[in-house]
């Protein structure tokens, strides 16, 4: 097991532990959370020894094997595949040793030593271990070609998951993992979700990502107030043990500031009075022993809302047998010839669309969601954009298209050159960027603090459009959740690419994917997404894409049976045979996915139910309790949306059923 003991730690003048004690069970996957800044990647930097308590200390099995995700990727020339066998140190050390004995001359001693290796291979899963690479890779979005590319020619968002392929390459008893969903795309994160499910030693991982931890972790540490707090259960459970703690803090607090102002009371009234001197003094002294309850610091959750969007044309954009693609340019930047990613794309955005673009890496979604917002010209076809079109695009590096010599302030002017600076600086506030902050040059500035930056300029222009490609990169839990609440309270229309499921769920109510390329409409939830990247990405072969009920060919109907002779109704019957399999054949994905929206409905009308109990409660109407009335309204609006659409989905699931029945 592993056990913090009493241990403190300082960096600079700043204390991130002090006296945390934490125990840790052999097998446990752990969720390690806390605000930026509270120090858990120093605490991978303690258990990886790098670095060291100022007190206490930390205890775990001696004979452990330990693998986490190296932060640097030198620009080597090995091919992609071989880096990430590298991970398996012990593997390569005794093909090196074999290598030595190989090329010594041969001696018994010497044969005797390589029959010991080739012992040791064999345990070490040598003669497999190239597959068990290449599965790897793919996981984790790899081409059979790129695998054989040089390590130097990846960007650095592919080199960090070549570093993340060494970590999951070497056997382990200990994994440590520092947000490793942040260069991936959606369908690595399955892959790599699935992949840790199954891990058999003791994981801990740090993640932003909701959805990822509450799949993966049983146990969930939390370093607030300088301690290090246990939680059993998933990321979900935590949240629900935590606000009842809080709940039980505040009523405890109170309980304490009423027994300190009676005792307050008594003291004032009869110090003076000698009959009660001593009295008051026992209460003195009980008042100085009585222990301070730490005032509930629930840091002010952070929150935005989108203004209002400007008036929208109807349909917003329309797109006609358009290839989307990019140019290829000569040495001189002069386009030569274009590159299709996405063909034939017939497209037409409707307002108040809310739609999840899907597809594995590579496929096309960024390229897609370019042509939309006109960063990128259609390779052939048309697009046709609607007067009046305001759109808001946040691409997957709008980050470093910043000015990181100037402020949050600077950039605002930019964009609103004619608005007072008040204004401009009571705007970048609401997004927790006050005081001195707002004119300081944003080089130092976190990542999640120049993304919130880049979603403070979008929110200003009131785009009718939200066009987003992976828009929750660098931003932390609460951020998140910010972002989430104020999509889902959006008016105009939404496209977004992102690897966060809970977003996802939250803001968008149909999804397209991007797959073989072409844009097809998806008949599906994100769990449908998932089964069938399992099928496609595990080798099962190519697997038919779950179509959307719109772009599915009426079912035929049986025609009428012509009279047939006496002599031929033996092969009538075989004939009705075929055609009543033919139909159930047909009829049974249908009934599959009634059954599925029925399974959906009824959980969603008990959240409902709960959802309503609740608003029943006068207690809810209190002052202190706006912001849960606002998210228990919020998810009754979203309840009764997605209720409205499977009950929709239902009824025409049940008339395609009666055709066939006809």
């Amino acid at each position: 097991m592993i056990r913090f003991l009493n241990v403190s730690l300082m960096r600079g003048t700043k204390p991130l532990l002090e006296g945390a004690d934490l125990t840790l069970n052999p097998g446990d996957k752990i969720g390690l959370i806390g605000a930026n800044g509270a120090g858990k990647s120093s605490l991978f930097a303690m258990l990886r020894n790098e670095l060291h308590p100022d007190q206490g200390e930390i205890d775990f099995p001696a004979k452990w094997r330990m693998a986490y995700v190296a932060q640097e990727t030198p620009a080597l020339d090995r091919p992609a595949l071989e880096y990430a066998i590298d991970g398996d140190v012990n593997l390569r050390r005794l093909q090196a040793e074999l290598d030595a004995l190989e090329a010594a001359p041969h001696t018994e001693e010497n044969g005797i030593a390589m029959g010991n290796v080739h012992s040791a291979l064999m345990d070490a899963d040598a003669y497999t271990v190239q597959s068990r690479g290449e599965q790897l890779l793919l996981g984790l979005g790899f081409s059979l070609d790129q695998m054989q590319q040089p390590v130097a020619s990846f960007s650095g968002g592919w080199r960090m998951r070549l570093n993340l392929a060494q970590a999951l390459m070497c056997p382990s008893d200990l994994l440590l993992l520092d947000e490793p969903t942040n260069h991936l795309d959606l369908d690595a994160i399955i892959w790599l979700e699935d992949w840790l499910k199954r891990y058999p030693g003791t994981l801990i991982i740090i993640s932003h990502d909701r959805d990822f931890l509450d799949e993966i972790v049983n146990v969930v540490v939390h370093i607030d107030e300088l301690k290090l707090k246990r939680y059993s259960g998933n990321y979900s459970s935590f949240e629900r043990q935590r606000a009842a703690a809080m709940v039980l803090a505040a009523s405890a607090l109170e309980k304490q500031q009423r027994t300190r102002a009676h005792l307050e009371s008594f003291i004032n009234r009869f110090k003076a009075q000698a009959t009660k001197a001593r009295q008051a003094q026992s209460r003195m002294k009980a008042l100085a022993k009585m222990e301070e309850l730490a005032p509930l610091r629930a840091a002010a959750e952070f929150s935005f809302e989108f203004r209002e969007p400007l008036a929208a044309p109807n349909p917003l954009l329309v797109m006609e047998d358009v290839d989307a693609g990019y140019p290829i340019l000569d040495a001189h930047g002069d386009k030569v010839d274009s590159k299709t990613i996405v063909k034939r794309v017939n497209f037409s955005l409707q307002i108040g669309q809310r739609i999840g673009l899907l597809g594995v890496n590579g496929a096309g979604k960024s390229t897609l969601i370019k042509t939309i917002a006109g960063e990128l010209a259609p390779v052939n076809g048309t697009a046709t954009v609607g007067k009046g079109l305001s759109i808001g695009y946040f691409a997957q590096h709008q980050v470093e298209m910043l000015r990181h010599d100037e402020s949050p302030l600077w950039h605002l002017a930019k964009i609103a050159p004619t608005v007072r600076e008040q204004e401009l600086r009571n705007f970048l506030g609401g997004f927790n960027f006050p005081g001195t902050m707002v004119t300081s040059p944003i080089k130092p500035f976190s990542g999640g603090e120049k993304a919130r930056l880049a979603l403070a300029l979008i929110v200003w222009q009131r785009p009718n459009l939200l066009l987003l490609d992976e828009p929750t990169n660098h931003l932390d839990l609460e951020t998140r959740e910010a972002l989430t609440l104020a999509l889902a309270q959006f008016e105009g229309t939404l496209v977004v690419v992102s690897h966060d499921r809970h977003l996802l769920r939250a803001t968008t109510d149909q999804f397209i994917i991007v797959a073989e390329g072409k844009l097809q409409p998806f008949d599906g939830d994100l769990d449908d997404y998932k089964d069938w990247l399992f099928q496609t990405k595990l080798g099962k072969g190519t697997v038919g894409l779950p179509m959307a009920k719109e772009s599915k060919p009426a079912a035929p109907v049986a025609a009428a049976a012509a009279p047939v002779p006496a002599a031929d109704r033996k092969e009538q019957k075989r004939l009705d045979a075929e055609e009543r399999q033919r139909v159930a054949a047909l009829k049974k994905p249908i009934e599959s996915r009634i059954k599925r929206v029925e399974e959906q409905m009824a959980k969603l009308n008990a959240k409902k139910a709960d959802i309503d109990a609740r608003l029943l409660e006068p207690a809810i109407y209190e002052a202190d309790k706006k912001d849960e009335l606002k998210n228990l309204v919020a998810d009754q609006a979203f309840c009764v949306r997605d209720l409205g659409t499977l009950e929709n989905e239902w009824l025409e699931l049940q008339e395609q059923l009666e055709g066939l029945a006809a």
